[in-house]
């Protein structure tokens, strides 16, 4: 396979994202299955042909190596062959995918072990019975029809403005690993200001060993009191590391101890990070890369988009309509970033009902007849939960958003009831932007071309998107012809300056009530050029210096309230 090279000119290793993928339940052995694989595109006899595809990155990106991307719709077989290392001898094997756009059938020596619809969950499958001594033949069959019974997202067939490019096949990273008869499947850990419980699911007996004592599990539970916390925040990300032993499985993880609470400070009502009103100051994240599009080249990606963001002064990332692969999140953790979760939509989107209209303040609209198909809403809500599930471990997480702006929205009070039972130690968005209902805990806005305001409702203020400036540097952008964007500048000078009035003009509101506020966006993204980076990672618009003054006023703001 030809040498590919990054949008910034590093070349790609020749095993891409070698790096163990699930940092909340570690094991020490484990065989990576990244690289090149095999693939055969079938779509109708004339559109058939065989080449070489780069694992983990999805068919349409320029890392993959296609020299053209198959059609939406078409059969995408991918094949490679393993062998088990002879140390994994007498265990069971399991086989993982991060994730696979959209239907993944997994075939292995021929047999079929499962199915998996959901593009943006991962999935697992014991391969064990399969296997055979020396060389076997992994075959996975892809296809992403883009049916939007399932999560779609961003993707369009016909990308453009704020929609954009599919990305269909593996795009994260598939694995194997050896475990027991009786292993550690999944840890759940619930956390207060100075206790942890933790539950491994699969094992009874064991323990748990932090900070140099040992804490016999009892029926897969173990609570723990920490005489003298340390509350984890994005100024101290502290995260206490602990090892858990059952039988012959022994599993590495993290914890962070924070509150998350709602408190009502001089008549108004406040998100409190740790006891303390805080600023939320957040930028939408796409999760969109020039070179990888869903993938970025490698892990160490999540870490400069982090670190780059907090140089600004920004202390949240709102995850747009994405779920990134678990290396984000445990970045985020380590490194002191906020999450606020978007679960991603399924069903329609119409421009008309969903954008226009509620853009010229027509936002009032009941739901319960939206999106009516029964399967619809069964798959949403499903999502939703499994969603919640994979990522509830992680503290940066400190927000759900349900549904964005109407796309795909039905019944958002019982989806939020739902969501509040399965995760009441998190707060909920239940409507972002607009058609609101009853329940939510926050009154979430999305202004681009009126005045900053807060909204009327008695709960939490959030302005959870906003912004949107455009300067474009045509060297690092996707398209020349066309621009999209809510203010547009031609001069850098204009665009520092009316950015800094935009931020000047949310401090009177932070002391009225606002709790935090979402910038439109983190990168340019194709032909929607906003971001604060270009789309290739290659410049980042602003100085540190010319935005960390009103963050910092922005908190001060919210700390007024608490005297």
């Amino acid at each position: 396979m030809q040498k590919l090279y990054t949008a910034e000119g590093r070349s790609v290793p020749e095993i891409p994202w070698e790096r163990y993928p699930r940092p909340q339940l570690r094991r020490e052995d484990w065989l990576c299955l990244n690289g090149s694989w095999e693939l055969t595109v079938v779509k109708g006899h004339d559109r058939s042909f065989s080449a070489e595809i780069r694992v983990p990155f999805c068919a349409e990106s320029l890392l993959s190596g296609l020299s053209e991307p198959p059609a939406v719709g078409a059969s995408l077989d991918y094949r490679r062959s393993f062998s088990v290392p002879a140390g994994w001898q007498g265990k069971r094997v399991l086989l993982h995918f991060g994730a696979v756009m959209r239907e993944a059938v997994v075939f292995v020596n021929g047999i079929e072990l499962c199915r998996h619809e959901n593009g943006y969950l991962p999935f697992s499958v014991d391969v064990t019975g399969a296997l055979r001594q020396g060389e076997n033949e992994l075959h996975v069959r892809v296809v992403n029809d883009l049916d939007r019974r399932w999560p779609w997202g961003k993707q369009s067939l016909k990308r453009g403005g704020m929609w954009y490019t599919p990305c269909s096949g593996i795009w994260q990273t598939v694995w194997l690993e050896p475990v027991p008869e009786a292993y550690v499947r999944a840890l759940h850990i619930d956390c207060g200001r100075d206790w942890v419980e933790i539950e491994a699911e699969g094992v009874r007996d064991g323990c748990v060993e932090l900070e140099g004592r040992s804490y016999p599990l009892r029926d897969g539970r173990v609570r723990i009191t920490l005489p003298s916390p340390r509350l984890w925040s994005p100024e101290d990300p502290q995260l206490y590391r602990f090892t858990l032993t059952s039988g012959e499985d022994r599993v590495s993880s993290y914890f962070a101890l924070r509150t998350l609470t709602t408190e009502t400070f001089g008549g108004v009502p406040r998100l409190c990070l740790n006891g303390k009103p805080y600023f939320f100051n957040a930028l939408l994240d796409q999760g969109y890369w020039s070179d990888g599009l869903y993938t970025p080249a490698g892990p160490e990606a999540f870490e400069k988009d982090i670190l780059a963001m907090k140089s600004l002064g920004f202390n949240t990332l709102r995850k747009h309509i994405k779920i990134e692969p678990e290396q984000f999140y445990y970045d985020c953790d380590r490194l002191g970033m906020l999450v606020f979760q978007d679960m991603v939509n399924n069903g329609g989107y119409r421009y008309i009902r969903d954008t226009v209209l509620p853009t010229l303040h027509f936002q009032k609209r009941r739901d319960r007849r939206l999106n009516p198909d029964p399967e619809t809403r069964r798959i949403f809500l499903e999502s939703m939960e499994e969603t919640a599930r994979l990522l509830q471990n992680h503290p940066c997480i400190c927000l759900w958003t349900i549904f964005n702006e109407g796309w795909g929205q039905f019944c958002a009070d019982e989806a939020y009831r739902r969501l509040k039972e399965l995760d009441g130690s998190r707060w909920i968005d239940s409507t972002s932007g607009w058609f609101h209902q009853k329940e939510s805990d926050v009154d979430s806005l999305h202004i681009y071309f009126d005045p900053l305001h807060l909204g009327r409702e008695a709960r939490p203020q959030l302005l959870s998107e906003f912004g949107g400036f455009v300067w474009k540097l045509p060297a690092h952008s996707f398209n020349l012809e066309k621009t999209y964007g809510y203010r547009k500048y031609e001069r850098r000078e204009d665009f520092v300056r009316e950015l800094r009035k935009l931020y000047a003009s949310l401090i009177p509101l932070a002391e009225q009530g606002l709790c935090g506020a979402v910038y439109t966006q983190v990168s340019d993204v194709e032909d929607e050029t906003n971001g604060l980076f270009t789309f290739d990672r290659a410049v980042l618009k602003l100085q540190p210096e010319e935005l960390n003054d009103l963050a910092a006023k922005l908190h001060r703001a919210v700390l007024k309230t608490e005297n």
